[in-house]
């Protein structure tokens, strides 16, 4: 009888250390994943960051280039100035994104934002052979952060670009009404993606792309989908992809009217 009491006590005690040191060990997860996320974001930053300074550093080359030509070098400037303003917006964005902040929604001009999204980029798509073929009605408007939704279509068209290079193709970018939502969907004519490849691409630090210097390097960071998606998720919506290799990808957003 004490032998099997003594057990007992025994194996509650292996128990209680057991328990203790589970907690210990979720405690320690719970500090690893904060440090992870902080760690992603900062990524993500810097992803968004250099999208951003490209087109910056093209409208100051040119107002340098230019210096006998005062209305160029001045509307460059002047361009210059602008994105500036739209990059500090849209960090601020970012960083709110990262924080598990929200921010205010309201109705905005989707044209209006996919026409500022190609004067920020300061690149003419056309000279990479690429047609940009844009069927947004004039009076759709969408319910979301303005400047978030503008990231979101940024890397896309970014990634729609590079995927398209250097044969060129056709960007499509249309959206339209559907019952309760609002549906924006981004074709492009570039390499596509393999099928085993589909499933991971929302996944952090997953990329396709490839250093047409190295081929056995990759030269995306793997975040800007992962961005793309979390402010999908914020805004109540739902992104998916369908791609077919050396054809083209197409992706289609929902958002949700208030």
């Amino acid at each position: 009888m004490a032998s099997t009491i003594e057990k007992r006590l025994s194996l509650h005690k292996n128990l209680a250390e057991q328990r203790l040191q589970n907690e210990a060990l979720e405690s320690q997860m719970t500090r690893l994943q904060a440090l992870a996320n902080i760690g992603t974001a900062t990524y993500m930053v810097a992803h968004e960051i250099n999208n951003l300074l490209t087109p910056l550093a093209n409208f100051a080359t040119l107002a340098l280039n230019n210096p006998d030509d005062k209305i160029l070098a001045e509307k460059a400037l002047r361009k210059a100035i602008q994105n500036c303003g739209r990059a500090s917006k849209i960090m601020e964005s970012m960083l709110a994104v990262a924080n598990g902040q929200t921010q205010e929604k309201k109705n905005t001009s989707l044209i209006v934002l996919v026409e500022d999204i190609f004067n920020c980029l300061c690149r003419d798509f056309s000279k990479d052979a690429i047609t940009v073929d844009i069927q947004i009605p004039e009076d759709l408007l969408v319910w979301a952060v303005p400047v978030q939704i503008q990231q979101v279509l940024m890397n896309l068209i970014l990634n729609a670009r590079e995927a398209m290079l250097p044969r060129g193709g056709v960007l499509t970018i249309k959206a339209e009404d559907i019952a309760d939502s609002l549906q924006i969907e981004l074709a492009d004519t570039g390499n596509g993606i393999e099928p085993t490849d589909l499933e991971k691409i929302f996944e952090p630090f997953f990329t396709t792309k490839v250093d047409k210097k190295s081929p056995s390097q990759c030269s995306g960071s793997g975040l800007g989908l992962v961005f793309v998606k979390r402010i999908i998720d914020i805004h109540g919506g739902a992104i998916s992809v369908e791609s077919t290799p050396a054809k083209g990808s197409t992706f289609k957003i929902t958002l949700p009217k208030p």
